[in-house]
């Protein structure tokens, strides 16, 4: 419910703070005080669309905050985690709006679009009057209503799922036939490229490897032949390491005899010799490393040309070409195989149709049942609102072949004001005070069952007698049983009713200005203020006692 309205620099109010309670509150005062410029302000918290003018003069902004207490399981926790905004504690609706006419929308501190805050603040308040259709005007609305109602949101979700599932299945079908048809005109060509593709038989990163493969092989070949020139040099024929070391020998033999002269020579010698060898057992094993077979040469680059000359063809990268081949092979599949499969997609398109079929005409029986009952439970409010020649009446087309999401049915709320005229929409044939008698017989009807938690009603008595007042607040009352209900009412048989009271006033603010002030006032005030409604600006005894009586007789 909301428990607090914080405005500030809207039109007249510069300064506002209310809190509120739950069941009945009503908001009254002399016409002109500001009652509208507060519902404004509630609604400019709850996402209607931002106006410049809505701005105190002198000011460059106004601001207003609604703060709702909310319980864990309302949607409009749930609406709000699906929109990532914080859910936790009071959910707080704040719309700052400025003089330029932009206009910044806040929920829980968190800027959000004027949309989702629209959003949010329909799941959290309803506001109805003479001239507000909101919740009347959308038929789709009066579906939800009667499925509400007689307890059919289940049904209704579940011929919902069926429908999903129907298109589902269609759209397979739909989708077969043109795959089919695709690969009929092209089932020469599929039947060539998968016969090449399945000879090829490429692999995924084969193409990666053969580049490298080839690249390698080319590199090594080029360097082959200095490589056995060198191995040659150091171990064929004309090698000079036998004549070193046949000259070491002798060198070595001598050395003794002349150690100082011959010792160096002889220990350099002996070293280059084991580096020779050393050198020469390098390039044996250089060469057993790049040994190959050049037809291996020749046969990758065999491969991969090949590859490669597919990739260029089918326009699709050698990794790709697996792929391609299992699909085109799949296509023609789909082919040879098609119209047993489509046959099967086929039946079970039927058996979806069926099922969500059964589960639509179910569903609409359902809805006119709760319709009737609707009816009928509305009819038992009408004669108490001076609606007792009126009929309500929920109109229900169906057609089995018309199917949507939300079943077979048409329906929405129309009215016959008077016996011998043609019953029409509600929003079409009622006229304002009708309306609104209209709408809250079905408030009535439909308070435990899907409202908001806090429900508005802006001077829906007006134009109505003492009697038809007194029914309104009867109703008014026993809605706030089930849900928060605030009233801008003239009416004192409706203000007699209410928990809470507020009266709305114009006082001078400063030099050449005035500003709306609301306060709370107590049961004293109350009887006084309820005497001002029944008497007008002269207020009499007879008004007082009058005022006390209606109070009594409302606890």
């Amino acid at each position: 419910m909301l428990v607090a309205l914080s405005i500030r620099d809207i039109v007249l109010i510069d300064r506002l703070d209310l809190e509120f309670a739950a069941g009945m509150s009503v908001l009254t005062g002399e016409t002109g005080a500001g009652k509208s410029i507060l519902l404004d302000s509630l609604s400019l918290a709850l996402g209607a669309r931002g106006d410049a003018d809505l701005v105190r003069h002198g000011e460059s902004q106004g601001q207003v905050t609604a703060v709702f207490d909310v319980a864990g399981p309302h949607p409009v926790r749930a609406f709000l985690k699906e929109n990532d905004v914080d859910d936790d504690g009071d959910i707080i609706l704040r719309r700052i709006q400025t003089a330029d006419g932009r206009t910044r929308a806040f929920v829980n501190d968190q800027p959000v679009s004027a949309g989702l805050l629209r959003q949010a603040g329909s799941l959290l308040v309803e506001i109805h009057g003479q001239h507000d259709d909101r919740a009347l005007v959308d038929p789709d609305s009066h579906r939800t209503l009667i499925d509400v109602f007689g307890g059919l949101s289940g049904d209704a979700e579940a011929v919902s799922k069926a429908y999903a599932a129907f298109k589902a299945a269609e759209k397979a079908v739909s989708d077969h036939e043109r795959r089919i048809e695709t690969a009929r005109k092209e089932a020469d060509f599929l039947r060539a490229s998968v016969e090449e593709l399945s000879v090829l038989k490429p692999q995924a990163g084969e193409e990666k490897d053969l580049a490298a493969r080839r690249t390698d092989m080319m590199a090594v070949e080029k360097i082959a032949g200095d490589l056995n020139e060198a191995f040659e040099t150091l171990n064929g024929s004309a090698s000079p390491i036998p004549e070193l070391a046949s000259l070491l020998r002798r060198l070595e033999r001598k050395a003794d005899q002349v150690p100082n002269l011959l010792g160096q020579p002889v220990r350099t010698l002996a070293e280059a010799l084991d580096l020779l060898e050393e050198t020469r057992g390098g390039l044996e094993g250089a060469l057993r490393e790049t040994e190959f077979d050049p037809r291996e040469l020749e046969s990758v680059e065999e491969r991969l040309f090949a590859l490669r000359a597919a990739s260029r063809k089918y326009s699709v990268p050698a990794d790709e070409l697996q792929t391609l081949c299992e699909t085109m092979a799949g296509d023609l599949a789909d082919l040879d195989a098609g119209e047993d499969k489509l046959a099967a997609l086929v039946e079970a398109a039927q058996k979806a149709r069926t099922d969500y079929d059964k589960k639509a005409a179910s569903l609409s029986d359902k809805r006119r049942k709760a319709a009737k009952a609707l009816e009928k439970a509305v009819a038992t409010e009408l004669p108490d609102l001076k609606l007792e020649r009126a009929r309500f009446i929920v109109d229900i087309q169906s057609d089995a072949e018309n199917r949507s999401r939300s079943g077979i049915d048409q329906l929405e709320f129309h009215v016959q004001t008077n016996p011998g005229t043609r019953p029409g929409p509600m929003m079409k044939v009622a006229s304002g005070g009708e309306l609104s008698r209209f709408l809250l017989a079905l408030k009535v009807c439909l308070a435990d069952k899907g409202s908001a938690p806090t429900l508005v009603f802006d001077e829906i008595d007006t134009g109505v007698g003492g009697a038809v007042a007194e029914a309104i607040g009867v109703r008014l009352a026993r809605l706030a049983g089930n849900v928060q209900v605030l009233t801008v009412t003239h009416a004192p048989q409706v203000a007699a009713r209410a928990a809470g009271h507020f009266l709305i006033a114009k006082e001078a603010a400063k030099p050449d200005r005035v500003a709306t002030r609301v306060q709370q006032i107590d049961e004293d005030h109350r009887s006084e203020e309820i005497a001002r409604m029944l008497a007008g600006s002269v207020i009499t005894d007879e008004a007082r006692a009058a005022a006390r009586k209606l109070l009594t007789a409302a606890e």
